[in-house]
């Protein structure tokens, strides 16, 4: 394998969508990122990944997280991509949650899924799908009813559902690029809150059915009339036209590019349902990123006194938390102080013996080994005077600094002449060997003697039956028989 490279191509220096070159319009646009944590079932998995495409194309769609992720880590890289909110879904053994979050500092709001539909259920159930890709190239519209109650949370919700997306110049829009619209319902009754997300589509209105196959190149079957002026003039409407009302009706300002759609001719709005959906129940309300003061909550009630309670023991941990950061700081800068001391203690003993190996009357610019040695001797033993309080041994600090070696080094003619034997007479070995011999022989003989005197007392029976049968390899042979 070859090895990879670290550092930056043309590619990505010259790379149109980076952070550099991007026009202002689009880093001030909101950012969000969509995710789930915990243990969620795989139809939670599918609902985020079909809310993405809800928020495209100002979200990370192929956005992996893994199980380590914490939620600081997304924080820590919002700034940097511009990402201002937070979608976030959790389940439970009870139910589904799903958080709305700003970056960074809040607020949060926690949500209870009560229905959920995925996008695929939604398209199965419709006669006619409406699929076009082009319509996640731009960010949908948002639409918010029934959001003017009392109360800082009903304020909140609409405060953070307007902003999740972008918002659009009336004077500067381009028709075109209005394909999609989100609907946030708040039903006052029971408190819930409807998501449906839409396909909008534009149809000419006021020309029969033939004349609109005409117009959108729609190939009719002229089988059954005998002239052309029977299917342009006939006077049938669409089932889909006969259902519209005046209120769908709209006069055009701009040119569509949709066959049929003029400038300044009526036309008709119609929506197709793209999926997801979602019935919410707002559960509470926080002032952090999922933390910090509960502002509003659906199910739990607290008095003034158990709120002051919690602001104070909020108070306390937040003080605590300063004290700790402000220790450790310190702490830092004393350990680096440590570190700079140190460092210059070392450069200062390196220069140091520097100057005691190197010598200014030296042509070499090095110390005799002699005069080193002596001087580290001398050092060794008046420091050991100070710390024992006692004299040392003559052979403690010996003055001769050792070669490494086991054994005293000695060149080869003095090992030599040590170990080199005399040599001797021819006569003296031969005795010498044959004195060996005879004695080797003489404590033979002594041995053979000590076992003929041994005599064991076995039973006259034994010896009888060991004289007819001897044991020979592990088999018996009697008398007269040979051993084959």
């Amino acid at each position: 394998m070859g090895k990879r490279r670290s550092k930056k191509g043309k590619t990505v220096k010259n790379n149109p969508n980076s952070a550099e070159t991007e026009p202002e319009e689009l880093t001030r646009a909101p950012h969000s990122f969509v995710i789930h944590r915990g243990s969620v079932g795989r139809t939670i998995v599918d609902f985020t990944k079909d809310f993405r495409k809800v928020m495209e194309p100002f979200t990370a769609s192929s956005l992996k997280v893994r199980k380590k992720n914490v939620l600081k880590d997304f924080a820590a890289v919002a700034g940097l991509l511009h990402v201002s909110h937070l979608v976030m879904f959790t389940s439970t053994e009870t139910a589904s949650y799903v958080r709305f979050g700003r970056f960074p500092r809040g607020p949060t709001l926690t949500f209870r899924m009560l229905k959920y539909s995925l996008s695929r259920e939604v398209l199965s159930q419709l006669r006619k799908q409406y699929a076009f890709d082009k319509a996640f190239r731009n960010f949908p519209l948002v639409v918010l009813n029934n959001f003017s109650g009392e109360g800082a949370h009903m304020k909140l919700m609409a405060t953070m559902f307007q902003n999740m997306f972008p918002t659009i110049n009336l004077t500067k829009v381009n028709l075109d690029s209005v394909r999609r619209c989100v609907l946030f319902n708040y039903n006052r009754e029971d408190k819930t809150i409807e998501f449906r997300h839409y396909g909008i589509r534009v149809a000419p209105v006021g020309l029969s059915r033939g004349v609109k196959k005409l117009v959108q190149s729609k190939v009719p079957n002229l089988g059954r009339y005998e002239d052309v002026s029977e299917f342009l003039l006939r006077g049938d409407v669409s089932e889909s036209e006969a259902e519209d009302d005046g209120e769908s009706h709209v006069t055009l300002p701009q040119k569509i590019s949709s066959r049929g759609n003029v400038q300044d001719g009526q036309s008709a709005i119609r929506l197709s349902e793209l999926g997801p959906r979602m019935t919410l129940q707002l559960i509470k309300v926080e002032g952090g990123l999922c933390e910090g003061e509960v502002i509003y909550h659906d199910l739990i009630t607290k008095t003034d006194k158990e709120i002051a309670l919690i602001n104070k023991r909020r108070e306390q941990k937040r003080r605590l938390k300063e004290e700790r950061k402000r220790i450790q700081e310190k702490n830092k800068q004393e350990k680096e102080k440590k570190k700079e001391m140190l460092k210059k203690k070392s450069l200062e003993g390196i220069e140091k013996k520097k100057k005691e190996y190197l010598s200014k009357d030296d042509v070499g610019g090095v110390k005799l080994t002699g005069e080193t040695n002596t001087a580290e001797a001398d050092d060794d033993s008046e420091w050991y005077r100070k710390e024992v309080g006692q004299d040392p041994d003559k052979d403690l600090f010996s003055k001769h600094k050792s070669s490494g070696m086991k054994r005293k080094y000695s060149d080869k003619e003095s090992r030599d002449r040590y170990n080199k034997k005399p040599k001797n007479d021819f006569n003296q070995d031969r005795d010498q060997r044959a004195k060996k011999i005879f004695t080797r022989n003489k404590s033979k003989q002594t041995s053979q003697n000590q076992k003929k005197s041994f005599k064991p007392s076995f039973t006259k029976k034994f010896q009888q039956k060991n004289s007819k049968s001897k044991r020979v390899m592990g088999s018996k042979v009697r008398k007269g028989q040979r051993h084959r």
